[in-house]
């Protein structure tokens, strides 16, 4: 029942247990985890016989301690493994349980955070853990079906919409020059002052060239331009059968024409082209049914329940810092006591 930990600097044994897994994302990749910093990304690996369990996660300190809290990367991470958890053994399930704790006490780890992955099936394998929380519903595409019956299920607005975008004069391109990328970054960063959104979200031009242009990137930006006019931005990645929006942003002056839809209309053909069986559109924020999830749901009536993964292993540590610290107790967030008013 032995467990090892890769650091982000052994990329090549981050990569393979990634390559050998039955299934992963964009988000387990050493690249994607090579760029995060809000913690140290690590590979908890735990293996018996040929089997293997691998969960990325970043370790962070907790301030005036000696504890630590750990958590996953932006996006949809959680287990994976080279054998499908529902083909797993129970021994096996809790041999991990068991190294996990192990892992958990001797680094002096007080709870754990990750955003699991909708299309692989990690309940059954962390329910043995616990700490397995619902949040909402994600939506997404199939791309096996044939085209006109994928935009058949569109709702009626939005098909109408698309046609009408499709008559305009607009450019769509994949895009991955510097005048591409700076244009994005301009047009994310109003998205996201516009909007009001957390510092953490605010990414820069140097984080968005690394992650597109390096040769192992799964990465796309696609644009949309109306003349020389950025307008519309979508950061797509994909892995196996999935691709996924990331990052996306339309500019202020174009807001009102929605050129949103008709970006993801087209991200469904890229798709398409590469093989991809489905395109994952997401929820709402905080996996609620607002706004942005019905938008979503224009697009498909195919759901899938989201979940995260939030475990206390020491509840009397956990416990003292949510009593001794300042903290917004009904905020719904956490770990509660990093929770700000």
């Amino acid at each position: 029942m032995t467990y090892r930990l890769i650091t982000i600097q052994q990329k090549k044994e981050w990569m393979r247990y990634v390559a050998e897994s039955l299934n992963h994302d964009f988000y387990h990749t050493w690249h994607y985890h090579s760029l995060v910093d809000n913690g140290d990304p690590f590979l908890f690996v735990y293996q018996e016989d040929n089997i293997f369990i691998a969960l990325p996660l970043l370790k962070r300190r907790i301030e005036n301690s000696d504890l630590f809290d750990l958590t996953s990367a932006y996006g949809y991470t959680g287990p994976i493994s080279n054998l499908d958890f529902d083909s797993m053994s129970d021994p096996i399930i809790d041999n991990f349980r068991a190294s996990f704790l192990s892992f958990m006490h001797e680094g002096q780890n007080v709870c754990v955070f990750s955003r699991l992955n909708p299309f692989i099936n990690q309940k059954r394998l962390l329910e043995r853990i616990g700490g397995i929380y619902e949040n909402g519903q994600t939506v997404y595409i199939d791309l096996t079906e044939p085209i006109e019956v994928q935009r058949s299920k569109y709702e009626k607005r939005l098909a109408r919409k698309i046609r009408a975008l499709r008559t305009k004069n607009f450019k769509i391109k994949e895009a991955d020059s510097p005048e591409d990328i700076r244009a994005f970054t301009v047009m994310y960063t109003e998205n996201m002052l516009r909007n009001g959104a957390s510092e953490r979200y605010l990414y820069n031009e140097d984080y968005f060239s690394q992650l597109l242009r390096a040769p192992d990137s799964n990465c796309k930006l696609v644009m949309v331009y109306d003349n020389d006019q950025a307008i519309c931005g979508n950061i797509v990645m994909f892995a196996g059968s999935i691709i996924r929006n990331h990052l996306s942003a339309t500019a202020t002056s174009h807001v009102h024409e929605s050129p949103s839809k008709l970006i993801i209309d087209e991200i469904s053909l890229l798709g398409r082209a590469l093989g991809i069986s489905y395109y994952h559109l997401g929820g709402g924020l905080g996996g609620r049914s607002d706004s942005l999830f019905q938008f979503k749901a224009a697009f498909s009536n195919l759901i899938l329940e989201d979940r995260t993964w939030r475990f206390v292993a020491d509840t009397a540590s956990y416990e003292e810092l949510v009593n001794t610290r300042a903290v917004n107790k009904s905020a719904g967030f956490f770990p509660v006591y990093r929770s700000t008013f």
